[in-house]
């Protein structure tokens, strides 16, 4: 949910902005409509299954070693979909460790636990994630894909189709996130000069004080709490006039959830930011005259998943996630 918008904002009439809108809305239906969730599919790709029954810990190293975060699940009791395993459940995974650091037979049994034990009620007192069971047809039109992704505010969806025997049973065709939906878009929607009103006229994101932030001295556990209570994947890292100098992401809790030192994550996040990797790709920002035609066009050229917005002086103003750019375009308001 957005606050109020940031003195500053250019004036415009509102029937002006609701027309403009509305064309650029029906737009993207028309495109989106003209489009099957098989287009964004690449010509060749490599698409990552779990069957239920995998040990978590083996799950977690076979994503960090494909380099992604969440992976699409196969359950070969019921022969069929069975979720998706995501950052979220070893945010939830690592809270329930941390709280229970001090036990070691707690800890000993993340050697056996099974991606299935994630969704067992009767195990870690109902704390981890609910499974997400979103999915649709590949031949689904991209208009229903992004209202899908809008709507439940999830990341990614799963393609499922069922062969033609007589069993009909599902098969798990690829996964579309987000990112690769929208990158298809900045590819390919022509109708570019629709795509030109600035974040400010737009008035999508998050701002102010409904902005979560953290500075360098914030323990790493309370970011992490942070992010299961709010339900979000990034806060940025402020100095004490605002400045932005980092942003802690979800998919920086993959190594720690690796590492296993669930007593440890009262460390300030300044020491995690510092141990990243030399390619890590570092910060996106924007300012509130950036467009979306400007923001499809870094999207294009790198893998992009929300923009910390700043002012000249490189304080923080809010963040637009791709949430927040799908939800726009495919006219959902939350």
């Amino acid at each position: 949910m957005s606050s109020s918008p940031p003195f500053g904002w250019q004036k415009q009439s509102n029937s002006n902005k609701d027309d403009s809108k509305k064309s650029i809305q029906m737009l993207m239906e028309s495109f989106l409509k003209e489009h099957t969730a098989y287009d964004v599919l690449p010509v060749s790709y490599r698409l990552v299954v779990f069957d239920t029954s995998l040990l978590v810990k083996r799950a977690l190293a076979a994503l960090m070693q494909n380099g992604i975060v969440s992976a699409p699940l196969w359950s070969s009791k019921t022969q069929k979909f069975a979720g998706m395993l995501m950052v979220a459940d070893f945010i939830k995974l690592i809270q329930y460790y941390y709280a229970h650091a001090s036990d070691p037979d707690t800890l000993l049994e993340l050697d056996t636990l099974q991606i299935q034990d994630l969704r067992d009620p009767g195990r870690h007192n109902g704390t981890l994630a609910p499974q997400q069971l979103l999915s649709m047809h590949p031949m689904a039109s991209l208009h229903e894909a992004c209202r899908l992704l809008a709507e439940s505010r999830a990341h990614r969806v799963a393609l499922l189709d069922r062969d033609e025997s007589a069993c009909g049973t599902e098969m798990i065709v690829s996964v579309i996130t987000q990112y690769r939906l929208l990158k298809f878009i900045a590819v390919n929607f022509k109708q570019t000069d629709a795509l030109k009103q600035s974040l400010a006229d737009l008035k999508i994101g998050t701002y102010g004080s409904d902005v979560a932030t953290a500075t360098i001295d914030t323990p790493v556990i309370d970011i992490i709490n942070t992010f299961a209570e709010m339900n979000i994947s990034a806060i940025p890292i402020v100095d004490e006039n605002g400045v932005v100098l980092n942003v802690y992401e979800t998919v920086d809790v993959m190594s720690i959830a690796k590492s296993g030192l669930y007593n440890k994550l009262n460390i300030p996040v300044g020491e995690v930011i510092s141990s990243r990797p030399t390619d890590y790709i570092g910060v996106h920002t924007c300012t509130m005259e950036s467009t979306i035609h400007s923001i499809f066009n870094m999207i294009r050229k790198q893998r992009t998943y929300r923009l910390v917005i700043i002012d000249d002086e490189s304080k923080l103003v809010g963040i637009v996630s791709l949430s927040d750019i799908l939800g726009y375009l495919v006219g959902y308001k939350q």
